[in-house]
Order: C-alpha cells, then structure tokens, then sequence
C-alpha cells in the first residue's frame, strides 16, 4: 500500500511537467493585422493580401490594407473555397463541397489582380476534402481533409487526412499520411493549411489550435515526420507562406475575423 501510494504520488509530481513539456518552445509574432473580414484563410502575394472566406475572396494592399478586388462566386457552385495561393502569377485555391457528402475536391485558379476566374480543375471523389494547394519542387501537392462527424465520409475519419503529391496533369504520384503525434491533436477534425516553407519543410495548420506543426517526408515509409511544433495567433485555419519575404506567413483569427501577418522562427 505504502509503495503503491509512492507511486501516485510520483505521478501526479511528474503530470505538470509533462503538461508544460506540450507547450510549443517556439512561437511566431504576430506582426501586423488587416482588417479583413475573412473566415476560412489568408494567401498573400508581392504586394497583396487575400482573404477566403467560402465563396468570397477579397484582395487588399499589403501596405495599405485598403480594399482592391472582390470576386463572389454561386454559392451551389463553390460552397467551400478553404485556401489560396499564388503559384506562377495566378491564385490557386482549394475547394470542396464540404460540409457535403460524398466528399468532392476541385481546384479553382483566379486572376491574381482582378480575381476573374480562369479555370476549374476537379479531383473528384474518393479521398476526402481538399484544403489546401501548393507547388514544390517540380510537382503538385495538396492536402485532402477526413472528419470524424461533420463533413466525414463513413468509414474514413481523421486519421484518413492525407497528403497527395501530384504531376503537373494531376495524376496521383505519392500519397503519406500523419503521424499519431498530429493525429491526437487535430482530433476530431482535420488539416485546414499547409505549404512548403522557405527552408524546404511542410508547415500544417489543424482546424482549432493555435499551432504549427513542422512535417518533412519520411526516409522510408508512408507516414510523414513530426519534427517541431511551433505556437500562433492563429486558430489554425488555412495560412500562407509569403514568398517575398522570408519567415513570413499569413493567417486569419477566428476571434475578430482579422488577417494575421505573422514571422516564424524557422529552422537553422
């Protein structure tokens, strides 16, 4: 009895160290806000911030934040446009049905300056919901997001999110999933962003947290490595990279629907 009392107590000594060890040790600082109404990401350009939010896009000057272009697509057609990018002078955005099943993935691409869309690019079904679109190393990656209730397909959940790479026709190449240590966190949700950092690592978003979760692609086998976590303002949601300016990515907050600009400490 003596030794088992030790024991818990010993236990219950150890738990806040545990608990503070959870913390992320690095954390990006918010730099500056805009004014942005949006509520699924932020993408950002040379000289432009773009807000997402489902079926709306705004374009606002990075230095002034004052509104340049809006372009406001039918609600049927486009229910849930979650990220965008600019790859190769256009906006490229992730979209899908969801909350809607079967799960329906598409590509949509926009004029980066007038926000005309230009073209579709449909997934179809069969892998889950497209959050998010980038362009690495010669090819396609996207991230396609599984749930356990809302917005799931039975008998996938989310331990079913994956990441796709794809050619330049869209043909499937190679496909990873997360790792448990990611898994546990995004629970019961998914991954909302992602991208390619500027020093050649996979940076994740989840749906509610305020983290980052630092991915780089396996030696061997299909499951992707956790290498850091690092802490943000942002709820998770979809972000973005800012290619002009190293270190800096976009993101939204929930809270007040605000544009977050935000430097990461990135990897030495």
């Amino acid at each position: 009895m003596i030794l088992e009392l030790i024991a818990a107590l010993s236990l219950q000594a150890e738990a806040p160290a545990a608990s503070a060890a959870a913390e992320p040790a690095r954390k990006a600082q918010t730099v500056r806000r805009y004014d942005a109404g949006a509520s699924q990401g932020a993408a950002a350009g040379p000289s432009d911030v773009y807000s997402v939010s489902n079926w709306r896009i705004v374009r606002f000057d990075k230095k002034t934040g004052e509104k340049r272009a809006e372009w406001t697509g039918d609600k049927a057609r486009f229910p849930h446009i979650n990220s965008c990018a600019v790859i190769a002078r256009e906006l490229v955005c992730a979209s899908s049905n969801f909350p809607a099943v079967p799960q329906v993935s598409t590509v949509e691409v926009f004029d980066p300056m007038t926000l005309a869309h230009k073209r579709s690019v449909s997934l179809g079904l069969g892998t889950g919901s497209i959050t998010w679109v980038d362009r690495h190393d010669g090819a396609w990656w996207a991230m396609f997001a599984n749930y356990d209730a809302k917005g799931g397909e039975a008998p996938r959940d989310h331990r079913h999110t994956t990441l796709v790479k794809f050619d330049d026709q869209w043909r499937r190449l190679e496909a990873w999933a997360l790792p448990a240590s990611v898994l546990e966190r995004i629970k019961p949700m998914s991954i909302s962003g992602g991208g390619w950092g500027p020093d050649g690592r996979l940076y994740l978003s989840g749906h509610d947290l305020p983290e980052l979760y630092v991915m780089q692609l396996p030696m061997g086998g299909g499951v992707l490595d956790h290498l850091d976590t690092i802490g943000m303002e942002a709820e998770g949601q979809a972000v973005d990279w800012d290619e002009s300016d190293k270190g800096m990515l976009y993101g939204i907050t929930r809270r007040s629907r605000e544009v977050l600009a935000m430097r990461v400490p990135l990897a030495k």
